[in-house]
């Protein structure tokens, strides 16, 4: 595998009434690029009295990034957004020096109907001089996001910049991440991209170097290494990455940060609310506190 430096198989585990796969932070592979953090929601059922309702929670330090193949979801957040966020769009939050949101089932969707939920829930580490930006929120349509066809794959710029094209989700610093669909086999290849790669299989398989990955599988290489990518008829992927931070990155819970002391602060200022709090909102999910000892 001259050109692939790890597959990482995702990990499910379930949060109340939904199973997500976490692929990243991995424990030989803490980032891609500036992303730091990946969960795989779904696929799953939303049905009567099973509803997703994440309370109240706290971030420092990143930007969260929604973005969702089936169903839809309610954002709302200290800075007083409420944001419905759909299938195609992309909900992108930056924590900064602190924000609090929940994400819930919208009320129209409360009908006793059952309708399918399938996304992606993604943190993307902010640069160290951003760490302490004021919080901040965008909502980017399904329509405003960059869209072509190359070797029967068509691709969707979700954020960043990729392939001459770029998406205008504000981002914080050099990254891409595109969702591509092969209706008939085709090829891909990182060239043009940057930093590192990370290639998700939501559905389908890649070939690469001979290898075949599958569906639930991340592969991350390098694209000076030009990995060239058969990519099966059917496949669904998601492609990110970017240029790595030359600091390290610590995480513990909801936080990253740069400095442990401000994950410590975050952690006692959460556990003692001091935390801004998200309008017409209730509920509070406690922080856990941070062993000790503790290597992020």
């Amino acid at each position: 595998m001259s050109n692939t430096g790890l597959i990482i198989e995702e990990r499910s585990r379930d949060i109340g009434d939904f199973l997500v796969g976490r692929l990243l932070p991995f424990r030989e592979k803490r980032m891609v690029g500036p992303f730091i953090f990946i969960d795989h929601m779904g696929p799953s059922e939303i049905r009567d009295g099973h509803y997703l309702d994440i309370d109240p929670h706290p971030h420092i330090g990143l930007s969260t990034l929604t973005y969702l193949f089936e169903g839809a979801v309610e954002h709302r957040d200290s800075v007083g957004t409420v944001q419905r966020i759909e299938a195609g769009s992309v909900n992108w939050m930056t924590a900064g020096k602190g924000v609090t949101h929940t994400e819930r089932t919208p009320q129209d969707m409360r009908k006793g109907n059952t309708h399918r939920m399938h996304g992606f829930q993604i943190w993307v580490a902010l640069p160290k001089h951003k760490e302490h930006i004021e919080p901040s929120f965008h909502h980017v349509g399904a329509a405003e996001l960059p869209q072509w066809r190359k070797n029967g794959l068509h691709f969707t710029l979700v954020a960043g910049t990729a392939f001459e094209h770029q998406s205008p989700v504000p981002v914080h610093s050099p990254l891409y991440m595109l969702e591509v669909k092969a209706d008939a086999a085709g090829e891909f290849s990182a060239d043009g991209l940057f930093g590192e790669v990370g290639i998700c299989v939501i559905e389908g398989s890649i070939t690469a170097c001979e290898d075949t990955v599958g569906k639930g599988n991340m592969l991350i290489a390098k694209s000076k290494e030009a990995c060239q990518i058969q990519v099966a008829a059917g496949s669904h992927l998601l492609i990110f990455g970017g240029e790595p931070f030359p600091e390290k990155r610590h995480i513990f819970w909801n936080f990253v940060s740069t400095e442990m002391a401000l994950i410590e602060k975050a952690v006692d200022d959460w556990q003692n609310h001091r935390f801004p709090e998200v309008p017409n909102e209730t509920g509070y999910i406690p922080s856990p506190d941070i062993p000790k000892g503790f290597k992020s």
